[in-house]
């Protein structure tokens, strides 16, 4: 759907009916405002909110996610549990946002390749059902969390899975029962999962330190407000960026100190550009673990989903600060936000000149290619705006969603697939909105494939396939071809508008596979298809 068609549309939508006055006047009122002018309120779904927005403290030393205890003594075993229930964040001072949390916060896991994971997940979110989805991880199909096999407020399910040799990397996990995805990780629900390597190649001297970013839209009583129809049709954007839960906090390195810094998106639908003023940046790894040799970048683009491994080379005295840069990724409707120039992280570079740590291998691994194809298959990516009714948008409410009893069940079976407020607003894969009942393809186990994903929408989706790792083989765009300047593993790429991604890949497992947009939002609106791996 061409850009043009849908701002006519959305013209139309507000041109007739009791609420097109109010909805022109908020349009009109908004401008050329930030995300906090996207807020639902008292006007209307479109309208600014109310209030005074909060103030983030900024400048906090920066701190550790919490590890999670592994409960066995036998080695080469984790075992744990997990619970996902609400609970209560102090974000700004004297204000209490509820959130969703799990064990209180955002947990990681820490195993090692070769290891047998067992994780009990007890779902004590009220009223709705929940997952756990392990992002990017080679787990067996029935244990990934997919939304076929959710778990029911009250419930516990038990995750067992081995982790190969190879699979060393930085994971994350998140909830993923459809139509309350994108709510359940807005809200808090996110972890991440480190499998480390028996022998690593990077120096112990680099440490390892975790910077998870997510982002916050609270309003001025401290909750956090329901999406809108721009955040249904963009993906929700929040009004800060956060590092572990904190605006902008402070590490202290010393001048010459070099850092190994693993970030993670794990925002619904944030892009991230960035750079690190005053020090400098070398890739040494990607959604699946390490490239194959060290690549210095002046500045990295994190999608939502994906996760990069850096060493920060903290060169000279003085601040360094994580920055983020412009990037346009389409948007439609109001309230674009502002991305360029903020700080997510301030180093304080100080004191006495470190020990100069060992130099990084020239290798780090290998990464063989995946054979030719066999089967080629076309993914494309459109929208459609639909009607759109004339109404106002309503908020979730936290509660059960439409058609689901207090138990978590579907009424009559399946999950309502559609979102609160969509108003047949739909994104699509091939022409087909997600049906959980339907297998949209079907594959073999061990089969090398070739994936043409091509964007014919009017904005950037981040394209992620569960179960494996992919290789990106090539991008085209009007004609011109480019190929990766590495070899990578990755379970999430960028698709930008007229682009055509071309990956290869190889699922080892039987099972449903989900195929989707991480923008969550539009991948509870559609853009999600089953891929059914056979033996």
């Amino acid at each position: 759907m061409q850009r043009r068609t849908f701002l006519a549309g959305l013209a139309g939508v507000l041109g007739t009916g009791p609420a097109s006055a109010q909805m022109k006047h908020d349009m009109g009122a908004m401008g050329d405002m930030g995300p906090m002018g996207a807020g639902a309120g008292p006007g209307g779904p479109l309208a600014p909110m109310a209030g005074t927005a909060p103030v983030l403290p900024q400048g906090q030393p920066l701190k550790e996610l919490p590890r999670l205890r592994n409960r066995s003594t036998r080695p080469g075993r984790f075992e744990a549990t997990i619970a996902a229930r609400p609970g209560v964040v102090r974000y700004a001072e004297g204000l209490d946002t509820p959130v969703l949390l799990y064990d209180g916060g955002h947990p990681v896991i820490e195993a090692q390749e070769g290891d047998r994971v067992a994780i009990t997940f007890q779902n004590g979110i009220p009223g709705q059902p929940s997952t756990i989805h392990w992002h990017g991880m080679p787990v067996p199909s029935d244990q990934d969390g997919n939304p076929m096999n959710p778990v029911a407020s009250g419930a516990e399910h038990g995750y067992a899975f081995d982790l190969p040799e190879g699979s060393a990397a930085t994971y994350w996990f998140h909830p993923h029962p459809h139509g309350l995805t994108a709510e359940q990780v807005y809200r808090g629900l996110a972890g991440l999962f480190l499998v480390k390597p028996k022998s690593d190649p990077i120096p112990a001297a680099y440490g390892d330190t975790v910077l998870m970013l997510t982002d916050l839209r609270i309003a001025a009583d401290g909750t956090m407000p329901p999406s809108t129809m721009v955040d249904l049709m963009n993906g929700r954007v929040g009004d800060h960026v956060l590092v572990n839960g904190q605006s902008n906090p402070v590490m202290t390195v010393a001048p010459g100190e070099k850092r190994r810094l693993r970030l993670v998106n794990a925002t619904n639908a944030r892009y991230l550009r960035l750079r690190f003023a005053g020090a400098r940046m070398t890739l040494i790894g990607t959604d699946g673990g390490l490239v194959e040799a060290p690549v210095a970048v002046d500045e990295v683009l994190l999608t939502p989903a994906e996760r990069v491994e850096l060493i920060v080379s903290f060169d000279q005295p003085g601040p360094a600060k994580l920055t983020t840069l412009a990037y346009e990724r389409g948007w439609m409707g109001p309230g674009e936000p502002k991305e360029a120039g903020k700080v997510l992280l301030t180093a304080n570079v100080a004191g006495r000149p470190a020990t100069p740590p060992p130099p990084l291998p020239k290798m780090l691994r290998a990464i063989a290619p995946l054979q030719a194809p066999v089967v080629t298959r076309r993914f494309v990516l459109t929208e459609d705006m639909g009607s759109m009714d004339h109404g106002a948008i309503p908020g979730r409410d936290h509660g059960a969603m439409p058609g689901m009893d207090h138990g978590g069940t579907a009424k009559g079976g399946a999950a309502s697939a559609k979102p609160p407020g969509s108003h047949d607003m739909k994104f699509l894969i091939n022409n087909k909105s997600f049906d959980m009942t339907r297998i949209d393809e079907v594959s073999k186990v061990g089969q090398v494939e070739q994936w043409d994903i091509v964007n014919q929408s009017d904005m950037d989706h981040p394209f992620h396939v569960h179960g494996t790792q992919f290789q990106i083989v090539a991008y085209e765009r009007d004609g011109q071809v480019r190929t990766p300047g590495y070899r990578a593993w990755k379970d999430t790429v960028n698709v930008v508008p007229g682009e055509t991604v071309r990956l290869l890949l190889r699922q080892d497992q039987p099972g449903p596979r989900m195929y989707h947009c991480h923008i969550l939002e539009h991948e509870e609106l559609g853009m999600m298809g089953v891929l059914d791996v056979r033996s």
